[in-house]
């Protein structure tokens, strides 16, 4: 069933197929550098953050590559629970200067030490380079914090939106093929976690609510590169067609009503609950892809969204 979007979205959307259309007739193509620099607009959207006590800018030292990330970290002195912090983009675009404001959000509400990565894009490093980098740092993090001299406690979390849940849920569903560390509750919103684009909102919702089916299958096309066609590894890499156990992390989903992704979302936490695994599922019905960047827009959502995430982390 398709989506019924807000009103509070409704002009912004108007103003968007407007700019499509005339993009359109013009002829304009399609790049990686104007979808990035289009997704970056939407820091306008969005509000500067809370104070956070310390921010450092550094990186983990990865064979043949530096992987860039930012720790925010609220009570430096204290062994704070640690957040890996995976933004959204297709695989393509989004950065830490966009997140920046949810980053501080989610450090400075939840007293957790958090941590973003500057994961490689697509397509210039298709799949698996960022998921790569985002693996080396799950299994490097507290290295890097010892070598800051920042106190940390044992408790893991992760958490990402769209292509960020991917990271997410990739990284569960790699550690549970290959037990490595223990990675105590994931936080997903609206997340992308099947490639194969089967679900029935990809048509429902796949035109008019910001992201298009179009433009997710594009989006795909160049993180998998040359192996696009390869259906069993797309099916292999896709975390809803993967292996589910009740030992998986507790898990908060997000989906959006309007959301093209909507479905796939649905269908994880189903499998998380058929597996007897700890997931806790809300939906907010009016809400688009992407509308945690649109924090002006809809700021009594995306309060409810951080209200839900603080309850989830910290239930007591």
């Amino acid at each position: 069933m398709r989506g019924v979007v807000s009103d509070k979205l409704k002009d912004f959307l108007a103003q968007v197929a407007i700019g499509l259309q005339d993009a359109n007739a013009q002829g304009a193509i399609i790049t990686p550098e104007l979808t990035r620099t289009n997704l970056e607009k939407l820091s306008a959207f969005l509000p500067d953050g809370p104070p956070v006590t310390l921010i450092n800018d550094s990186q983990l030292s990865a064979p043949g590559r530096n992987i860039k990330v930012r720790i925010y970290h609220p009570a430096p002195d204290k062994p704070l629970p640690v957040l890996l912090h995976f933004h959204g983009g297709g695989h393509m675009c989004g950065s830490i200067e966009l997140y920046d404001p949810i980053s501080r959000e989610l450090a400075a509400r939840n007293q957790v030490i958090v941590i973003t990565v500057d994961y490689r894009l697509s397509p210039e490093y298709p799949y698996p380079c960022g998921l790569d980098d985002c693996e080396y740092t799950l299994h490097h993090y507290q290295a890097l914090l010892q070598s800051l001299d920042l106190a940390f406690g044992e408790e893991l979390l992760i958490a990402g939106d769209s292509a960020g849940g991917a990271i997410c849920t990739s990284l569960v569903m790699n550690n549970l093929r290959q037990p490595r560390v223990t990675i105590d509750k994931q936080v997903l919103i609206y997340p992308s976690v099947d490639y194969t684009l089967t679900q029935p909102s990809i048509t429902e919702n796949g035109q008019g609510f910001l992201l298009e089916a179009a433009k997710i299958q594009w989006y795909f096309n160049a993180y998998f590169g040359t192996k696009t066609t390869d259906t069993a590894l797309i099916r292999a890499a896709s975390p809803l067609l993967g292996p589910f156990s009740e030992n998986m992390p507790a898990t908060l989903i997000i989906t959006a009503g309007c959301d093209p992704l909507r479905d796939e979302g649905n269908a994880y936490a189903k499998a998380l609950s058929e597996a007897n695994a700890n997931v806790t599922h809300h939906q907010l019905d009016g809400m688009v892809h992407a509308y945690m960047l649109l924090h002006s827009l809809v700021e009594t959502e995306c309060e409810q969204t951080y209200q839900l995430i603080e309850q989830f982390i910290a239930p007591d």
